[in-house]
């Protein structure tokens, strides 16, 4: 029997970096636009659906093939969690679809991604017999250092007194949040999106980049020209 397998994209009306960020003009669309047609494609999704407080936003992404859910104002604010809103929409779409068996989060202010990451992610999901699964990208070169309690910087992610060669360090991952895999009774049980068999799925590490300013929707802008739009026109 084939797995019921939806996607749920969260995007709240209000933003303080950038206003209206789910529905800026990203490349010649809306921002969310991106996500929802990246989903559309992916043959295992059953059908896409689209949580948001703002009628605006419900109408561009019905407009462009999603389902959408209304999502209450108590779990619409700045200190509402992503776990809140995928519950309310998951009980919505199981109250009109049935049970679903695994959920597709993606992030609208990550459009670096392409189907194919996301159809890579499905795969090894269910290879791997996981509950969970978050996209990340391999952190090379990035040396972390941060300061204690009482201001002194300290490295963290590796010994300055014992730098070694670049080479001999071990893999080190960024958890990207452009999409995560998570079986429903993992979200419910836990309320949290990772729990479990816990999976990663690695992109390229341009894909890490998202948009909270009007700096990064210039920076993912030349990014998704340079990698993802004119290779579709070399093609």
């Amino acid at each position: 029997m084939m797995k019921k397998i939806v996607a749920i994209i969260l995007a709240r009306g209000g933003s303080k970096g950038i206003p209206n960020k789910n529905i800026i003009d990203f490349c010649g669309k809306p921002l969310i636009v991106w996500t929802v047609e990246q989903l559309k494609e992916v043959e295992k999704i059953h059908s896409v659906w689209v949580s948001s407080d703002s009628e605006k936003i419900l109408q561009i992404a019905e407009q462009y093939g999603a389902k959408t859910i209304s999502r209450p104002e108590e779990i619409s604010g700045d200190t509402a969690t992503s776990e809140s809103g995928w519950l309310h929409a998951l009980s919505m779409i199981e109250n009109e679809i049935g049970k679903v068996d695994i959920v597709v989060a993606a992030q609208v202010t990550s459009p670096l991604r392409e189907p194919g990451d996301i159809e890579r992610g499905l795969n090894e999901f269910e290879e791997k017999g996981y509950d969970s699964l978050f996209s990340a990208s391999v952190a090379e070169d990035l040396l972390f250092w941060e300061r204690d309690g009482e201001g002194i910087l300290k490295s963290v992610n590796y010994d300055f007194h014992k730098r070694g060669r670049r080479q001999d360090r071990k893999k080190q991952y960024i958890e990207n949040g452009s999409f995560y895999i998570f079986k429903p009774e993992i979200l419910r049980t836990h309320i949290n999106r990772l729990g479990g068999k816990i999976g990663m799925i690695e992109m390229e590490f341009w894909k890490t980049f998202e948009i909270d300013s009007i700096n990064d929707l210039r920076m993912c802008g030349a990014l998704m020209k340079a990698f993802i739009l004119d290779k579709e026109k070399e093609e």
